[in-house]
């Protein structure tokens, strides 16, 4: 029982009180007093509008001098404020101030809830009443019944019997049970307390009674908190066992508020959780702490370098906040800590599971295209593995203290084109690890970064204008300065690391690089417009041209790269004035970048799109063919003179349809060095995912085989609310099938059910992680389950 079954009783206790609008309108023809305004009319949701007009239509309307009652007899309808109530009969006698429905009452509110009786009697001010066969009917489809309902002393209201669901009934079968409904043999609502009381409750599922509470309490519809248990969640995973969570809500004040939860796993143990929460007129914060002790570390598996099976105390906190300091301005953190690596991620902690977590604290300005935003962060690599393995990545990850960026672009042209000022700042500290940043164990030939200090200043300005001629060419010039300042402060194993192959060039290691950069370039676009009654064709040539020295020092080795390691060069990025993913590195040298776009639309829903074309390096010294660190331009098809041949088709059809596809071709040979193709189905009963993705050899990068992995999902409606899915995905390289999902679904209006079981085989490792999921959704009620992806893909 949640929220909305205090909703439905509030509707329903609405109908004990009803007579407001026969009473209103009984009282504005004159022929009773008006009733006298109690606290208890504030219950009813009904304020008269000023200047309301009520209309009584009957077809008689008696007075009985004898009896001291006036009576509205035969199709009586009243209209008055948005209420309308109908019945045969109502009466009203001025000896006992009450007032008196009779044979099938039904009052509409302003809602369009429709509450529906055989009779109403209640008293004039509205504090006490009694209705026989009540049911309440609202407009967002929920219903409650009950035998009889009493409201006494203006402040406690009794349903005798009542049932409450959120099912339509069945049109063909309307004395059928609905899927679930919850009935109690007596609901007992206390104004004074705010409570609602529940005696003798039942769960029923198609009729059958599942589950009996001898008597519960939840709080009414005016109680914004109440403490108290929530719905426990229930799971299974093989390492973890059976799990069952039962968490309890403390309201401790309007503006905080606790809850504490605590989960068995019947292989590990009792896991404790606690969640502090806080609001602020300007924002809040929350923090939350979990901790296990272990009882069988050794279901993780073998392996002397587990993280889940060395350690058996484990502990986290975790906190974020945000608030808002005026309406350009926030500051706000989200930062976590625990005891290892990857106890949040092994339990699955409520948003702190994440693979890669970011820890970080901020202050944000956003103003038209203006923006400030200075943060501090640290990622966090959640592995099983321990951080002394050699492979381990959370060694490598640097404490980013601060990172700034800021962008200024004026509202007014700037010599009749656009003026873009940035500048961006960061600094990084990395502890002393001896040599574990250095890859060369497994004979990777990149260092992921230095131990020490590091500090970079970068001011960028740009102008660009469009001129469009006559014959429909466009021309953009771009102007483009930069200047960086780089501060070093490496540990004692820096120069050693520069000895090692690759880096055997004796790169100078300085304390201060300060470097520079011009470029001026040109676009030439010709988009051409080709029509028919039915389609429409673009087709536009694209020419590009960026001159610029060579980038200082002669190579990057001693410069570190921090933000540009990862240079994907596919058709996204085939235009860009710089294909560097961060400010680190710099394009160097005089290059161009040929291709055309199309966009196509066919009618009837058919679309189509393609980019086509290839970087030539003109002059100067080649950067993607100049190591640094990481080596990042080896295998990105960039480094020679002539770079590879990218492309990009998308197709958009009118049936749900959707496939796309993108590919890097050797420049020479033209065979296959990267393609990531995906193709996706929507129909009204079938959907399905595809997606497969190829990646050559770079042994550099110590990927000495092509890699190759398929994806595919699918979901497909079998029965009417009946739908089953599943999902696998297939590692070529090693032959493995890594993941796999099966489960189905029942949805209806107000019903869902989802079962699903999942195995997972990590690559280069022999054991299997296997998941149990379900999830029931009660219209109106809540849900209750696991947490699983599996869920959110369908």
């Amino acid at each position: 029982m949640g929220t909305e079954d205090a909703r439905a009783l509030r509707r329903a206790r609405q109908l004990l009180l009803a007579g407001v609008a026969a009473a209103a309108c009984l009282a504005g023809m004159g022929l009773m007093a008006p009733a006298p305004a109690h606290a208890q009319q504030a219950d009813l949701g009904f304020t008269p509008s000023p200047g309301a007009q009520m209309l009584l239509e009957a077809d008689t309307l008696v007075y009985d001098n004898d009896r001291n009652t006036v009576s509205a007899v035969g199709r009586v309808q009243i209209d008055y404020d948005g209420f309308r109530l109908v019945a045969q009969r109502v009466t009203y006698d001025r000896d006992t101030s009450r007032l008196i429905a009779f044979d099938g009452v039904e009052i509409v509110d302003r809602d369009g809830n429709r509450f529906l009786s055989d009779q109403i009697d209640i008293t004039d001010d509205f504090r006490d009443g009694f209705v026989q066969a009540l049911r309440v009917e609202s407009a967002d489809n929920t219903y409650f019944a009950a035998e009889s309902a009493e409201r006494r002393d203006g402040e406690i209201t009794t349903f005798n019997q009542g049932i409450y669901t959120a099912c339509e009934p069945c049109e063909a079968r309307p004395d059928q049970p609905p899927i679930w409904r919850v009935g109690s043999r007596r609901i007992i609502w206390n104004g004074r307390a705010q409570t609602i009381r529940f005696e003798g409750a039942r769960f029923e599922f198609f009729g059958l009674p599942i589950a009996y509470l001898p008597f519960f309490e939840i709080p009414d519809p005016t109680v914004r908190q109440k403490s108290g248990f929530l719905t426990p969640n229930f799971g299974f995973q093989s390492e973890l066992g059976a799990s069952a969570t039962i968490p309890y809500y403390l309201a401790l004040a309007p503006t905080y508020d606790l809850t504490v939860q605590g989960t068995y796993y019947t292989r590990q143990g009792f896991l404790a959780e606690a969640e502090w929460r806080q609001r602020f007129e300007s924002g809040g914060y929350n923090l939350r702490v979990a901790g296990i002790v272990q009882q069988s570390p050794e279901a993780f598996g073998d392996g002397a370098n587990n993280v889940n099976n060395n350690v058996r105390q484990r502990f986290m906190a975790a906190s974020t906040g945000r608030f808002h300091i005026n309406p350009r301005w926030s500051f706000g953190w989200d930062v976590m800590v625990q005891t290892d690596n990857n106890f949040a991620r092994t339990y699955s902690i409520t948003d702190n599971a994440d693979s890669v977590r970011t820890s970080q604290v901020y202050l944000t300005g956003l103003n038209d295209r203006n923006y400030f935003d200075l943060r501090g962060y640290h990622f966090q690599v959640q592995e099983d593995r321990l951080d002394s393995h050699p492979r381990a990545r959370n060694p490598r990850q640097p404490w980013v203290l601060p990172s700034f960026d800021y962008q200024f672009t004026p509202d007014e042209p700037v010599g009749g084109g656009e003026l873009t000022v940035s500048l961006n700042a960061q600094s990084l500290y990395r502890s002393t690890l001896d040599d574990a940043n250095f890859d060369a164990d497994n004979q990777t030939q990149n260092l992921r970064g230095l131990d020490g200090n590091s500090t970079r200043f970068t001011a960028e300005v740009e102008w660009k204008r469009s001129v469009i001629t006559q014959g429909g060419l466009v021309f953009t010039p771009l102007l483009h300065g930069r200047g960086d300042a780089i501060f070093t402060n490496f540990g004692d194993g820096a120069q050693q690391a520069f000895s090692q192959p690759p880096f055997d060039t004796a790169a100078e290691v300085r304390a201060a690089y300060y470097r520079y950069m011009a470029t001026a370039g040109m676009e030439v676009r010709w988009p051409v417009l080709f029509s028919t009654s039915s389609a429409a064709h673009i087709l536009e040539p694209i020419g590009q041209i960026f001159v610029r020295p060579d980038e200082p020092y002669g190579n990057s080795l001693g410069i570190p790269n921090e933000d540009a390691q990862s240079l994907v060069f596919d058709a996204t990025n085939l235009f860009q004035r710089d294909k560097f993913s961060g400010f680190d590195r710099i394009e160097g040298g005089t290059r161009a970048n040929l291709g055309f776009r199309y966009t196509g639309d066919l009618g009837g829903g058919w679309s189509t799109h393609a980019i086509f074309g290839q970087s030539y390096h003109l002059a100067g010294r080649n950067p993607y063919a100049s190591p640094d660190l990481v080596n990042v331009g080896a295998y990105s098809g960039l480094q020679t003179a002539r770079s590879d041949y990218v492309g990009q088709v998308g197709i958009g059809t009118p049936n749900g349809f959707n496939f796309i596809a993108g590919a890097r071709f050797d420049q020479a040979n033209f065979s296959p060095r990267r393609a990531d193709l995906t193709t996706t189905y929507s129909g009204s009963f079938t959907r399905l995912a595809a997606r497969y993705s190829y990646i050559a050899a770079q042994p550099t990068y110590g990927f000495a085989d092509d890699r190759q992995e398929a994806t595919i999902s699918g979901s497909t409606q079998v029965a009417e609310h009946w739908r089953v899915f599943a999902s696998g995905t297939y590692d070529f390289q090693n032959s493995r099938l890594t993941s796999r999902s099966i489960g189905f679904t029942y949805d209806d209006e107000c019903f869902l059910f989802t079962l699903s079981y999942t195995e997972r085989h990590p690559v280069n490792r022999d054991e299997v992680s296997r998941s149990l999921g379900f999830r029931v959704s009660l219209r109106t009620l809540g849900d209750f389950g696991t947490s699983s992806s599996v869920f959110d893909s369908f």
